[in-house]
């Protein structure tokens, strides 16, 4: 190589699990700071990389070695500052993937496709006026409560978890909060993420309004998976160039580019939807809090009903533990503008008919809602209409022939569908394997809900002596793009009566004319293998009684209290007891005695390796070979961490691969660490071993929330 050229190290997503390593090198006319975004030859392709900080021993090639050059730099963007390729760094290395792996999947997808010279028009298009600003921004006047956590937040480094009840004003407070730290400093950035896509438009309306008239309409910009790869690579520079002030997103946002970060919020931070269940499995909260101590943020966590996690890291100090907690906890017990907390009303249904959806108590309650003009909201966590069609001759049931699970009955448009892999076939006029024309659904989904209520409410009139109005939301009703906005657009306007759903209206929406909301099957959770499902159970109810009674000046008009309805069989078990009087830390307290009995988290630490392949005996045969391998090694930290059998998954075989994993548990997140360091190239090397040839893939995950 000429004396001239320049050795770079760059960082790609190269194939998991390669071997490859995680930079290569290539040769540059000049040197290129790390952080700059080039393009690359891989094999017969050019890809995008980053450059790298050169590890230590890289600078010299072995004599008679040559390089490939890099084929251009994408100039006109700066280079990814330190603290960000310390986040992608740590990150890849916490959660056991590849570095290239983690930087590029941390990038918006167009700017892996265009090349230096079409970015560079890009980059040349003149960018939208901002319109004019001005120096006064409309804020709302702070209750008590609201006033002693901003003041916390203002004056304390936290990190910081604001336990405040729904509709207690969480969201004011992050304004304020954000408001503070953009006046305070002109390059100051704020990071606010949400744990869905759907919950994004109304937060960027309030933000919008709020900061655009002091800071231009390109201070606010959103970053998630339902943007168009356009949309996302313009909000990408934006907060990369520093031009956003403020970035909102879901979990994907936790690695923006974001130079002058002062403040991030994590809304509903006990949400599992922050925590990535495909390619890297990283929880965005947990590295939203590791990037505020690195970068010299404050991190702000809020929820209703935090995870145990977040809980317990907000310990108080006590006698026998005077440190508490890392966190600072806020209090923020009381409603603004709303009514009293939802009364829980329980229902036991072993006192009900047999097969009875409705209990005649709820449907009368929901009557009387209908017949003043208020609306109600039924919470089922199933869509479709029923989880399987069954032949009462000869005991057929309509599994998925690709997955071990049930496809379901879709009324609508008469098809059994898996909502696993996908696969869809029409309804069978009879049974597939015996021909009885006796075949009928088995349990209920959403789209049943709908049908029964409509029934049931047929002579039901509103105010105005019109027929009352059924709508569903679940993810078959919202494909289409816009369906969502129009749907809550609807139930916003009062156009709506009864409003039925999944779990995706129970979080975050801002119903105020909703006064009665109703779980219809909630026992399911109650006997779940998954230690942590009475937690997503209680905070699922939590978050859906929120949604009732959040207008007080509507409820006082209306005569009326707001209420929750549980349908259940074990009405009083102690996750409906918690629930009857709003007490999440009493609720909390139980479960973490019973976690820190078990050596649950957050009292242990836990990993999955999964193993996919064409047989469940391939798939287990592989774990336990690794396993093996380990204590034949001896491997570090191996002597503080339990090492479970393999088993198969609930789910064993999904689109004709079976799923196998296993568990390691240890008490110190460092020794599980350093074992799964020292682990990951005995797994490579036990992958490439003949006697594993079916494996399909396998992965780690670290922190799982689902075992």
């Amino acid at each position: 190589m000429s004396a001239s050229l320049a050795i770079v190290h760059v960082a790609l997503h190269t194939p998991s699990h390669s071997g490859v390593g995680d930079l290569l090198s290539y040769a540059s006319p000049q040197a290129l700071p790390p952080g700059t975004l080039v393009r690359v030859p891989l094999g017969s392709r050019e890809v995008l990389g980053v450059v790298w900080d050169a590890a230590e021993g890289t600078g010299e090639l072995p004599e008679g070695a040559t390089l490939r050059p890099i084929a251009g730099v994408l100039e006109g963007v700066a280079p990814l500052d330190l603290p960000w390729r310390r986040l992608v760094a740590f990150a890849a290395r916490y959660y056991q993937r590849a570095l290239g792996e983690v930087a590029l999947a941390a990038l918006p997808p167009q700017l892996r496709d265009l090349r230096p010279e079409q970015l560079a028009r890009r980059l040349r298009r003149p960018a939208k006026a901002a319109g004019d600003t001005t120096d006064a921004m409309q804020t709302i006047a702070l209750t008590a409560e609201q006033e002693s956590a901003r003041a916390r937040i203002s004056s304390e480094s936290g990190p910081f978890l604001l336990f405040g009840s729904t509709g207690s004003g969480k969201t004011e407070v992050y304004l304020r909060c954000a408001q503070e730290m953009l006046e305070a400093d002109p390059a100051a950035q704020a990071l606010v993420m949400v744990p869905e896509i759907n919950l994004t438009p109304q937060l960027e309306e309030r933000f919008v309004s709020r900061f655009a008239p002091r800071f231009g309409a390109g201070a606010v910009v959103s970053l998630h998976s339902g943007m168009t790869n356009p949309q996302r690579l313009k909000s990408w520079l934006a907060a990369h160039g520093g031009a956003a002030r403020i970035v909102l997103g879901t979990r994907m946002a936790v690695f923006a580019s974001m130079p002058g970060l002062k403040l991030i919020v994590v809304d509903e931070e006990h949400d599992p939807s922050y925590k990535q269940q495909e390619g890297a499995r990283y929880s965005a909260r947990d590295l939203a809090i590791w990037r505020g101590r690195e970068q010299g943020a404050k991190v702000l966590l809020g929820s209703a009903t935090p995870s145990l996690e977040s809980w317990h890291a907000s310990r108080p100090p006590t006698p026998d533990d005077p440190e508490g907690g890392r966190y600072a906890r806020l209090a923020m017990p009381s409603r603004i503008g709303a009514g009293a907390l939802a009364r829980v009303r329980r229902v036991d249904m072993n006192q009900q008919p047999r097969r009875a959806i409705f209990s005649a108590p709820l449907l009368a309650a929901i009557t009387e809602r209908v017949a003043r003009g208020e609306q109600s909201m039924v919470l089922l966590n199933r869509r479709g209409y029923a989880p399987v069609l069954h032949c009462a001759d000869c005991g057929w049931k309509s599994d998925c022939p690709h997955c071990s699970a049930h496809q379901v009955f879709h009324k609508a448009d008469r098809t059994l569908r898996c909502h696993h892999c996908g696969y869809t076939v029409r309804v069978p006029r009879a049974c597939p394997t015996c021909g009885s024309p006796d075949i009928h659904s088995m349990g209920r989904g959403t789209e049943q809900l709908e049908e029964q209520l409509s029934a049931l409410l047929s002579e039901v009139l509103r105010p105005d002596r019109t027929p009352a109005r059924i709508a569903r939301i679940d993810a078959d009703t919202t494909k289409a793009k816009g369906a969502l906005e129009a749907q809550l657009a609807q139930v916003h306007a009062g156009e709506v009566d009864v409003l039925v759903g999944t779990q995706m209206i129970a979080k975050g929406h801002d119903f105020r004319r909703i006064t009665l909301v109703a779980a219809v099957q909630p026992d399911g959770a109650l006997f779940s293998s998954d230690f942590r499902a009475p937690e997503r159970l209680f905070a699922l109810l939590m978050q859906a009684a929120g949604r009732a009674g959040r207008d007080a000046a509507y409820m006082a008009a209306q005569g009326t209290q707001c209420e929750m309805w549980i349908q259940s069989y074990h009405p009083k078990h102690p996750v409906y007891e918690a629930l009857r009087t709003h007490d999440y830390p009493a609720f909390a307290a139980q479960q973490l005695q019973e976690r820190e009995e078990a050596a649950m988290p957050p009292f242990a630490y836990q990993a999955l390796v999964r193993a996919d392949a064409r047989t469940q005996e391939v798939a287990q045969g592989f774990l336990a070979a690794a396993t093996a391998a380990a204590h034949a090694a001896g491997l570090p930290g191996l002597d503080a961490v339990t090492l479970f059998p393999p088993v198969p998954l609930t789910i064993q075989r999904v689109a004709n691969v079976e799923r196998a994993q296993m568990l390691m548990e240890s008490p110190s997140r460092a020794a599980l660490q350093r074992f799964l360091a020292a682990w990951q190239p005995v797994l490579q090397a036990t992958r490439a071993q003949p006697a594993h040839k079916g494996l399909v893939r396998w992965l780690v995950d670290v922190d799982p929330l689902v075992i």
